[in-house]
Formats: structure tokens, sequence, C-alpha cells
């Protein structure tokens, strides 16, 4: 896979990539605009083009995340909202010759789950309507935080199913969500059991990205709390399985994130050599 980190913007993306490559990685993640608003840019990045044959050049690969506040479940003014800001981001990513844009399940606190399940389908929908571009949607698993909707495979393969364009939305499954929901169940078969099931539903099929993260917490707890490769409750022989797992190993030109703390002025330079290496074995 293509191992990386997520890389802030603030010098311009041509100079994201290029750290990207000074840390030894093959992907990175970035924020396409202010991650804490839902405000759409009114413009695109100068930069796009040379970054994006930048990243052609070196063989990187690079994907955006959506804002905090993006909730395909919304409705109302705020499903509106969420609807334009998803459509800029996408249109930014595209721009950036990026692979696609991660987005979370989605939360819905109503009376009945099922709205829920329909508002994701209906905001991905119009998100998609008329869209042009090659940047996919990429749809990430939850850890349990609040809510159990998005903690299964099931849920994540049957909204793309049923959305009106498919083929624009792929997947990213995140380690930590997996552990945190109990996905990626605790024991020692933990990850054959998610693996297998996940062939059972082709999920596998249209994976298109991953977030690497260690857990805080212990499996299943249902708390987002990420902690360096290998440090965590999941720890590192689990990462060496999946990593080295036939659904897994293949996926050459996949990117692979670091969502992981990194101390002050340092970077994630150490962390990728040491994934890498997991990967290796």
């Amino acid at each position: 896979m293509k191992i990386g980190c997520h890389i802030s913007t603030r010098k311009g993306l041509l100079e994201t990539a290029k750290t990207a490559v000074r840390l030894g990685a093959g992907s990175f993640q970035y924020f396409p605009k202010n991650p804490r608003s839902l405000a759409v840019k009114s413009y695109l990045p100068a930069d796009g083009p040379e970054c994006a044959q930048y990243c052609a050049a070196e063989g990187l690969v690079s994907i955006a995340h959506s804002p905090y506040p993006t909730n395909l479940a919304a409705e109302g003014e705020l499903r509106q909202a969420t609807v334009a800001s998803l459509r800029n981001d996408l249109a930014i990513a595209d721009h950036c010759g990026s692979l696609g844009v991660v987005v979370h399940f989605g939360k819905y606190k109503g009376k009945d789950p099922l709205q829920g399940y329909k508002n994701i389908i209906q905001c991905l929908n119009e998100v998609l309507n008329g869209y042009a571009g090659r940047a996919l949607l990429l749809i990430e698993n939850q850890a349990g935080e609040g809510t159990a909707m998005g903690t299964t495979l099931e849920e994540l393969v049957q909204v793309r199913t049923l959305s009106s364009r498919p083929e624009l939305i792929g997947f990213c499954l995140d380690t930590c969500h997996a552990f945190a929901s109990g996905l990626w169940p605790s024991g020692p078969d933990g990850w054959k059991r998610l693996e297998e099931r996940a062939v059972q539903l082709g999920y596998w099929d249209h994976l298109r990205a991953v977030h690497l993260n260690d857990s805080v917490y212990p499996g299943g707890a249902g708390k987002d709390r990420h902690a360096n490769i290998g440090t965590g409750e999941m720890g590192r022989e689990r990462f060496r399985e999946m990593l080295t797992s036939p659904s897994i190993k293949g996926r050459v030109e996949m990117p692979a994130v670091l969502e992981t703390s990194v101390p002050n002025g340092g970077t994630h330079a150490a962390e990728i050599a040491y994934v890498k290496e997991l990967a290796s074995r």
C-alpha cells in the first residue's frame, strides 16, 4: 500500500505533497478547506494542477477529508449545507488530482433509524447528481461513539448499493473505529472474522483507502481515540496481521494514512517507516 499521513495544507497543496515525499510517504491526506466549517470555499487552490502533476511524477496518492461537521444523515438547512460542502470538497479534490473525499457514515438521533439511512442515501444522491469529476466519495466506518450507525459492513455496503451512482462511492476503513465498534473483534481471530465477512458482502471490491490508527481504549468500547501504531490496545501484531493479509497486501496503489499524533516539532517519518516494516513481514 501507499503508506502516508495527514498533512497540513498551510503552505499550499504542492508543498504538502513535497512534505509527504520528504517523510518517505507514498500518500497523504488533507483538509480541502476549514475542517471546522461547512462554508464553501469560493475558489479552487491555485496550485492544484501543479500538485496533481507532482504527485503523478512521484507516485503519490492523495485523499481529502471532509470537514468535521459533515453529517450525511442531516435534515433541513443542515442537509443543504452538507450537500453544498461535499460538492465543494469533490471539486477541490478533483482539481488536485486526488483519489477521493473521505466522509463519515453519518449520525441520526431521530425516533426512526430507518429515516436516518434514507437521509444518507438521499444526501449522497444529491451530492453526486450531475457530478462529472473523477474523485470518489469514500464512506468511512464509525466507532460507535454516540450512535451505532455506520459500525457494520452491512450498512456501508447497502447504502452504496441503494445510491443512484454507486460507481462514484467507495469505502475508507478506519482501523481504530473498526476496533472500537467491535467490527474488528478483539479476539485472536478478529481480523480473520472481519476479513471473511467483508469477502461475503463484497466490501473489499470497493475499498479505496485505509486510516491507520491504533486505539487508546479496548475493543468494543465505542470510543474514537487514536493511538500511535503498536502503542495502543490494538498492538503491533494486530497491524502486522492486517497489513500482510491477502485482502490488504496486494493493494499496492491504495493509500493508507496515519491520523496519529506526533511530538511538538516532530513528524510522522519514523511511524511511516515502522508501518512499512510491519507490512513487509
